[in-house]
Parts: C-alpha cells; sequence; structure tokens
C-alpha cells in the first residue's frame, strides 16, 4: 500500500520532533485551514481506497499524489507542517476537531441523502406496485366478459323486400 511510507514519514518526523524537544515553525508552513482541507481528502481517500483502489486508479485519482496536487503541497511541506502542529498540541487538536466535525456533517448529509433516495424509491416502487394490480385487474375483466354488448353485434340490415313489407302502401282512393 502506498500510503505506508506517509505513514512511516509522519511518525518518523513525530518521532524527531519528540526527541529535539521542539519543532521550529517550518518557512513554508501549511495554514491550519488547509490542513483540515489535506486531512479531510486523505480520509476520504483512504476510505474509498479501500473500496476499490482500481476504479479511482482507472479514473485517474492515484491516491498518493492526488491530494498533494490538488492543494499544490509536497510531501516534504506536509510533513514538516504536520510535525510542527503536531508539536504544537492545542494548535493539532483544533485541526482534529475541525476534521472531525466536518467528515460527520458529510456523513450526516449523506445519510440524509440516502434516505430520500429510499422513500423515493419505496414511493416509486408502490405505485408501480398499484399500476401493475390496476393492469392486472383491468386484464382479467377483458378475459371475463362472458355476453358481448349488443350494440357492438352488428345484425345484418334487411331490405323492405326481404323484410315483405311494401314502401309505398297503394291506396284505394
Amino acid at each position: 500500500m502506498k500510503l505506508k511510507p506517509f505513514l512511516l514519514v509522519f511518525i518518523l518526523i513525530l518521532f524527531i520532533g519528540a526527541c529535539t524537544g521542539g519543532v521550529k515553525k517550518p518557512k513554508n508552513l501549511i495554514s491550519k485551514d488547509m490542513m483540515v482541507n489535506i486531512l479531510i481528502d486523505a480520509k476520504l481517500i483512504t476510505s474509498a481506497n479501500t473500496i476499490s483502489r482500481r476504479t479511482l486508479e482507472e479514473n485517474g485519482v492515484f491516491p498518493d499524489s492526488y491530494i498533494f496536487n490538488k492543494y499544490g503541497v509536497d510531501s516534504a511541506q506536509f510533513a514538516q507542517s504536520n510535525a510542527y502542529y503536531t508539536y504544537k498540541v492545542k494548535d493539532y487538536e483544533e485541526i482534529y476537531t475541525l476534521v472531525k466535525d466536518s467528515l460527520d456533517k458529510l456523513k450526516a448529509k449523506y445519510k440524509a441523502l440516502q434516505e430520500q433516495e429510499q422513500k423515493e424509491k419505496k414511493i416509486k416502487d408502490s405505485l408501480k406496485a398499484i399500476e401493475l394490480e390496476a393492469l392486472s385487474k383491468k386484464r382479467d375483466s377483458l378475459k371475463t366478459v362472458k355476453n358481448k354488448d349488443s350494440l357492438l353485434v352488428k345484425t345484418p340490415i334487411k331490405t323492405p323486400e326481404e323484410e315483405g313489407v311494401l314502401i309505398n302502401p297503394v291506396s284505394e282512393k
């Protein structure tokens, strides 16, 4: 898995930072807001990566480089910024609280969308069932008609000669 080198660098920097007694603020420090966005995307890609890495790569998304390219940072800059924020516990806690809150809101949003889709599907399915039932009853009623409608049955029209009736009666006057 290609995220392992990323994780190893992260742990190594944490370890080095803990041993040196402090981390200097890097020249190209990533802002807190951008760190929040990077970590949110990293979490989403990591969870998507576990589902189908092949699908991501077929669509041109390579998890290892996607996030860094999206935000215009490199792995060294991220590692240095992450180490700095890790040393600043309150800042790091603030960043992770924002990440967690954002992911929770995103989860709630998609759960609500999923529930709405299920309701719409259920309504659509029930309407389809009603329609099929009505169609079935209509077909059944056509099959069970035994007597034909007398208005629809054509009877041949007979001419007066065939009937034996005179058209113009002759009077005796």
